[in-house]
């Protein structure tokens, strides 16, 4: 049986790693007024600025390559005071301790995923490196200094991976779907929990009212939203 569970670990990670190749984050910089990208080997982190403190939607890959990164946009990681979750996998999660004036937050539903009531990989659960961290309900809003943040439960990619709508206009999206050709699409199926349910999430972000910007974590972005999310139609076919 372990012999069985070794040889599927290494397929996996075999291919894991040739689909990595095909992921392609925003270079370290300011994207758009007050919004900055910061990549981490094949992923990004983003900072939202709110007068001189930052908050963060995701904390990356590698602590020390996030760490020079901010040392580029001369931003102090002491500064950030909020840090955002989309999910938990460890791609996301590294710096939480570089942020150490963050208050951490996450999605109700993907505590499951820390506490081991439900596994991501096998029988596998995530971890983070902190265990003090605030829980948001779907659409729940959160106002910090003048910045609104609303989470948008999109379940799929894990059981609680949220999508984050800042100041009613910028979707941040984590790992709920991917962007080519400046369209929406799927996400890559190997890394998904469930990628039929990923699928019907994304049905929840393709109609909101304001939406101008999408920033995903491995995909890029894009600032014409309504053009994006009429792919959705074409990817029901």
């Amino acid at each position: 049986m372990f012999v069985l569970l070794g040889l599927y670990i290494g397929m996996y990670l075999v291919r894991a790693k040739s689909e990595m190749k095909k992921l392609v984050p925003v270079e370290t910089k300011e994207v758009v007024n007050n919004i900055f990208s910061v990549k981490d080997t094949f992923v990004n982190l983003y900072l939202i600025k709110d007068s001189t403190q930052y908050i963060a939607i995701d904390a990356g890959n590698d602590l020390e390559a996030i760490s020079g990164e901010l040392k580029k946009l001369n931003i102090d990681p002491e500064k950030i005071i909020a840090l955002f979750l989309t999910h938990t996998d460890g791609d996301h999660v590294a710096a939480i301790k570089l942020f150490k004036n963050a208050k951490v937050y996450l999605s109700r539903q993907e505590e499951q995923l820390l506490t081991g009531k439900k596994s991501r990989f096998l029988i596998f659960g995530t971890k983070i490196d902190t265990k003090v961290y605030s829980l948001i309900d779907d659409q729940q809003i959160i106002n910090i200094g003048k910045t609104k943040i609303k989470g948008i439960l999109t379940p799929g990619h894990t059981p609680g991976s949220m999508c984050y709508l800042v100041n009613d206009k910028y979707l941040f999206t984590g790992d709920a779907l991917s962007l080519k050709n400046g369209k929406i699409d799927r996400f890559n199926e190997l890394f998904n929990t469930d990628t039929k349910m990923a699928y019907t999430s994304m049905a929840k972000i393709t109609g909101i009212t304001g939406a101008e910007y999408i920033f995903t974590a491995h995909h890029g972005y894009t600032d014409d939203y309504k053009s994006a999310v009429k792919g959705f139609a074409s990817l029901q076919k």
